[in-house]
């Protein structure tokens, strides 16, 4: 049932009518939706603002998500056990630096991502995003999200390579790598300008995709970004254990690759995927070292020998 018809069909609640009783009266009116379905209708309709309602629901989502998934690599961190998966094991961050690191974290969510989520709703709606039930179906969620993996990946690898060109690594980049042997909570510990900057491709994209495609739902943006969360948290974590998600699919970037761009200051530019990295030859550490070095020799080989 669409979003107006709800609105007309419970028009006759008062404005002080509770959360609960404005849910009750959409599973009366909307027998045909799902519990999620029929929250997410009550919310919307309880809150009578779409923006401040999508603004709120978007904030609180990313905080939870973000610490939450952060929480788990804080206590691994803690227990010596864990120790044996840590890539750089002689680097363990210490409480001092998780605070620190968090503190500025929040602070940068709350002055410079804050405002940029409020703005989301009105700008995506703009360009024809769905926020209305029911939802779509799974297969597209789905698919839409690979898409947005791949896309934003393409965009992270660009930009990313272009933030280590000196200038611009001094000015913006440099702030992130203050961690050599990154951790969960230093995923998004950057400058306002790197937030802004590779933040488009995570938002950008589907805003694009919306614009050209006029079909895609704010749940599958949720979607997407909780799992882009998911990624850029476990990418930093610093640990890459026999079941990372890596060892399952091998072109998956995963901790290993981001933990070595950490550690050399230079290549592994990507964020999900290695292919960037291996089509254009940035790939970092020794092996891809060795490589490029044999490479190199056996170009000069072939030269003598002409």
């Amino acid at each position: 049932m669409a979003y107006a018809a709800l609105n007309s069909t419970i028009g006759g609640l008062s404005s002080t009518a509770t959360f609960s009783n404005v849910f009750d009266e959409v599973s009366k009116a909307a027998v045909d939706l799902n519990v999620a379905e029929r929250l997410w209708a009550s919310w919307y309709l309880w809150m009578q603002n779409d923006t401040i309602a999508t603004g709120i629901m978007s904030f609180v989502m990313h905080e939870l998500v973000y610490f939450g998934r952060s929480l788990p690599w804080i206590i691994i961190d803690a227990i010596p056990f864990f120790n044996k998966w840590k890539i750089q094991n002689t680097k363990v961050p210490t409480w001092r630096e998780q605070w620190e690191c968090a503190a500025l974290v929040l602070i940068s969510h709350c002055t410079v991502e804050l405002p940029q989520i409020w703005l989301f709703h009105p700008i995506a709606t703009y360009f024809g995003m769905e926020y209305g039930t029911p939802f779509p179906p799974a297969w597209k969620i789905a698919m839409q999200i690979v898409i947005f993996f791949i896309l934003e990946d393409a965009w992270h690898y660009w930009f990313h390579r272009a933030l280590h060109y000196g200038p611009l690594y001094k000015s913006i980049h440099k702030l992130h790598h203050t961690y050599s042997a990154p951790f969960g909570l230093a995923a998004e510990y950057a400058s306002p300008i790197e937030v802004m900057l590779l933040g488009f491709g995570i938002v950008g994209c589907p805003i694009v995709w919306t614009l050209i495609t006029n079909d895609f739902h704010l749940v599958t943006m949720y979607l997407w970004i909780v799992l882009r969360l998911f990624q850029a948290i476990d990418a930093h974590s610093g640990y890459d254990f026999p079941w990372s998600l890596r060892h399952i699919l091998p072109f998956w970037a995963g901790a290993d690759h981001h933990d070595l761009h950490h550690e050399r200051f230079i290549g592994n530019y990507a964020s999900s995927f290695r292919w960037w990295d291996y089509c254009l030859d940035t790939e970092a550490g020794e092996a891809a070292s060795k490589k490029r070095r044999e490479r190199k020799l056996a170009e000069i080989r072939a030269k003598k020998a002409q």
